[in-house]
C-alpha cells in the first residue's frame, strides 16, 4: 500500500498508581527523523522504542510523546534516608568540634537536606513494559491512519495521471497535421524569400524544421512515464522518492513539448500537462 507521511494515533493505560499515555504524530520530511518526549524516569527505554519505530516507518518527521500522570490520592510515601542522615550527623559533630559556637541543626534543617527525604521509586520495569505494549497498539493505528491517507493520495494521483493520458491522446494524432501545415507555411515563406529556383534548398530547410518541431519522442516518453507512475502506485511500499523522480522527468518532457510547439492546441495541452504535474508533485511530498 501507499502510505502518507502524515499521521496521528494515541493510547493510554491505567495502573493502580497512575496513567501512562503514548502518542505518535508525523509530518512529511525528506528522511526519517524521530524525536522523543519522555519522562526522565523512562529515558532508558528510548533505544527500544526507536528500534521499533525504525522497523515500521521509513520516512517522515515522527514525534513520540510519552507521559505519566499519578493517580489522585496515590501520592508517593516519603521515607527518611537513614544512611544520609547518619552521614549528616557525623559531619555536624565534626563541624561543632572545630567551631564550638556553631548552631545545632534542627529537625527541619535535616529534612531539607538534599537526599535525606526520599520517595518510593516507580515500578520502572512495569512502566517500561507498559510503554512498549502501548507503542505496539499506537503504531498499529498510526500505520492504518497513514495507509488510509495514502490511499486518498494514490487516488488523486491516478485521477491526474488519467487526465494526462487524455491530453496526450488528444495531441498525438494531431501532430502529423501540425507538422504538415507548418511545413507548407514555412515552404511558402522560403519560396517567397528565395525564389522558385531554390526548391531543393527549400525542401531541406522544411525537413530540418519539421525535425525540430517533431514531438513524437516527447509524447512517447510522457506516455512511458505515466505508465511507470501507475505501476509504482500499484506496487505500493516506500514510493515517495521514486514518484518525485518521475515528476521531474514528466516536467522535463512537458517543458520540451511546450518549447517545440508551433500549434496553439499543443501549447495549451503542454500547459495543462505542466499544471497536472505540479498538482501531483504537491501531493507526492506527503507520500512515504
Amino acid at each position: 500500500m501507499i502510505h502518507s507521511m502524515t499521521g496521528y494515533a494515541a493510547a493510554a493505560r491505567e495502573f493502580a498508581y497512575g496513567a501512562l499515555s503514548l502518542e505518535l504524530r508525523s509530518v512529511n520530511h525528506r528522511y526519517l527523523d524521530i524525536q522523543f518526549r519522555l519522562p526522565d524516569d523512562l529515558r532508558a527505554i528510548e533505544p527500544a522504542l526507536r528500534e521499533t519505530l525504525v522497523g515500521q516507518v521509513a520516512r517522515g518527521k515522527v514525534e513520540c510523546r510519552v507521559a505519566f500522570t499519578a493517580a489522585p490520592g496515590s501520592g508517593k510515601a516519603l521515607r527518611v534516608n537513614g544512611q544520609m542522615l547518619q552521614q549528616l550527623e557525623t559531619l555536624e559533630a565534626k563541624v561543632r568540634a572545630m567551631l564550638p559556637g556553631a548552631a545545632q541543626l534542627s529537625a527541619a534543617d535535616a529534612l531539607r537536606w538534599p537526599g535525606v527525604l526520599a520517595t518510593e521509586p516507580l515500578p520502572l520495569e512495569e512502566l517500561q513494559a507498559g510503554c512498549q505494549d502501548l507503542l505496539a497498539v499506537v503504531l498499529a493505528e498510526f500505520t492504518s491512519a497513514r495507509a488510509r491517507e495514502g490511499e486518498k493520495l494514490k487516488q488523486v494521483l491516478l485521477d491526474r495521471s488519467a487526465a494526462m493520458e487524455r491530453r496526450i491522446a488528444e495531441v498525438t494524432p494531431r501532430m502529423p497535421l501540425v507538422i504538415a501545415a507548418y511545413g507548407e507555411k514555412l515552404a511558402a515563406r522560403l519560396k517567397e524569400a528565395l525564389g522558385s529556383g531554390e526548391d531543393e534548398r527549400i525542401r531541406q530547410e522544411v525537413a530540418v524544421f519539421a525535425t525540430r518541431i517533431d514531438v513524437d519522442e516527447e509524447l512517447s516518453r510522457l506516455t512511458a512515464h505515466v505508465s511507470e507512475l501507475k505501476r509504482v502506485l500499484a506496487s505500493g511500499g516506500t514510493a515517495g522518492k521514486k514518484l518525485d523522480f518521475l515528476m521531474q522527468e514528466l516536467n522535463r518532457e512537458a517543458n520540451t513539448l511546450s518549447s517545440k510547439s508551433v500549434d496553439l492546441a499543443v501549447t495549451r495541452a503542454a500547459l495543462d500537462l505542466k499544471l497536472l504535474i505540479e498538482q501531483m508533485r504537491e501531493q507526492i511530498q506527503n507520500i512515504e
